[in-house]
């Protein structure tokens, strides 16, 4: 299946089930930019419009590239946001329009190097881009039991895909003064909530018995951890940026 049509049935549970990223994660991104309003941000993979809303509600011009459409259909209009399908790849943007381009939990989904070639394409000369990305604090218990659950269903290796991809971001010779930060995150899930963001994970399995295995062993472990009907997922949101060389 090709990485654009993964979500085709999972945009969704993808709305409802995938965590936001803390506003400490989106002051790094505009640290020493200047004025937000004189800004212009590509969001590449803006998938249901997530990162999206965080980047356009600090007043700045913001182009969210998506190319799945049910993606975009779930996101809806967010004001202060232009829809584009292109892709990582190939955004159909003009050159060096983008004061900073980012990619929250995405970059692995595209081919590296061309997506860094389009990158710096897009970016004007002094020019900034970004990965961001939530990863499962697995030092907390409940985290840890879940992430054991995905590692036991998981279908691919996306889980190794997303660090060979912020690896291939770090070392490309396109950039200066690449930098990482790690800021603590958590996600507060119902029964209902902890299952959508199960559905939302493309390489776990939708449906068959797989699928009703894997969401029985997520409902036992909302019932062995839950208190008040609510369940924590810690995370560690990491933040790559790189200016532009």
């Amino acid at each position: 299946m090709k990485s654009t049509e993964r979500f085709n049935q999972r945009a969704g549970d993808y709305a409802v089930g995938r965590p936001s990223y803390p506003e400490a994660s989106i002051d790094v991104l505009f640290a020493g930019l200047g004025d937000p309003s004189r800004l212009t941000i590509v969001d590449l993979g803006a998938g249901t419009g997530i990162s999206t809303r965080l980047l356009a509600a600090r007043g700045v011009n913001t182009i969210a590239v998506e190319p799945n459409a049910a993606m975009r259909e779930q996101a809806g209009a967010i004001a202060g946001v232009t829809w584009s399908a292109g892709t990582g790849e190939q955004t159909g943007l003009d050159d060096g329009c983008a004061d900073l381009v980012t990619a929250f939990q995405a970059f692995h989904w595209f081919d590296a190097t061309t997506a860094l070639a389009e990158i710096v394409r897009v970016l004007r000369p002094a020019g900034r881009a970004a990965l961001v990305y939530n990863e499962r604090d697995e030092s907390d218990a409940f985290t840890a039991d879940y992430g054991a659950i995905v590692r036991r269903y998981a279908t691919d290796r996306t889980e190794r895909r997303r660090s060979d991809g912020r690896n291939a971001f770090e070392a490309f010779d396109g950039w200066r003064n690449v930098r990482t930060t790690e800021i603590p995150n958590a996600q507060e899930l119902d029964r209902a909530g902890l299952h959508a963001r199960t559905g939302s994970t493309s390489y776990l399995p939708r449906e068959g018995l797989e699928s009703e295995a894997l969401h029985a062993d997520v409902a036992r472990l909302f019932d062995r951890y839950a208190a008040g009907g609510m369940v924590i997922m810690r995370m560690k949101t990491i933040v790559t940026i790189a200016d532009r060389a």
